[in-house]
């Protein structure tokens, strides 16, 4: 059975310290990307007009949209006009201009002309809910069409608005404790090199006596 050396033992450490540097580079430039987009997108203006490439995102307060949405989900609205939503459809809209209320509901009805007043307006219901709402939703309250939502990431979301101060911090630690690991492997890399470059000056002179 073939024995390992050691200057294969170094090599095989030299090459996991180069892989530890680059997966903990990416991850630290990652996390910055992360954070950076994460500020923007979850930014505390309300705006229904304010998005990030045509999207918004609004957190799940009630149970109406059970199972397909629970409190605390986050859903991503993509911002879109009247003409490309169709019934099954899930919708964020505005129910009251005198309210700063969203709610997110699935489209039953869509009414083209309402009244002849060629405004488009939908009948929604939430798909928990007995009954359909008692209001119809005109387009111009419609903030646009739900494309995907991710369970839970409310409660993350106002963590992070409440406590900002708790991500930044953790986040230096990561940043300071990859960068002592770097260091430590970098460290631990030279001192096998020097050995091996002591071993094999002691193996010439040893040759050459």
């Amino acid at each position: 059975m073939k024995e390992t050396t050691q200057d294969e033992k170094n090599a095989e450490v030299s090459v996991a310290a180069r892989i530890f540097n680059i997966l903990s580079t990416v991850f630290v430039y990652l996390l910055s990307a992360c954070i950076l987009i994460g500020a923007v997108l979850f930014a505390f203006d309300a705006s229904p007009t304010k998005s990030i490439f045509g999207y918004r995102y609004y957190t799940v307060l009630t149970p109406s949209m059970s199972p397909s949405y629970e409190v605390g989900d986050v859903v991503f609205v993509h911002i879109e006009d009247s003409d490309t939503i169709n019934t099954g459809d899930v919708i964020t809209f505005n129910p009251s201009a005198d309210s700063e209320a969203y709610l997110t509901h699935r489209v039953t009805e869509k009414i083209e002309n309402y009244e002849d007043t060629g405004v488009t307006c939908f009948r929604t219901k939430g798909d928990a809910n007995d009954s359909e709402d008692s209001f119809l939703i005109d387009e111009d309250r419609v903030i646009g069409k739900v494309v995907f939502g991710i369970p839970k990431l409310g409660y993350i979301i106002r963590f992070v608005q409440l406590r900002w101060y708790y991500i930044v911090a953790i986040t230096v630690m990561i940043i300071v404790f990859i960068y002592l690991l770097k260091r430590y492997f970098k460290a631990e890399d030279d001192d096998r090199k020097l050995d091996a470059t002591e071993g094999a000056g002691e193996a010439n002179s040893e040759k050459n006596e």
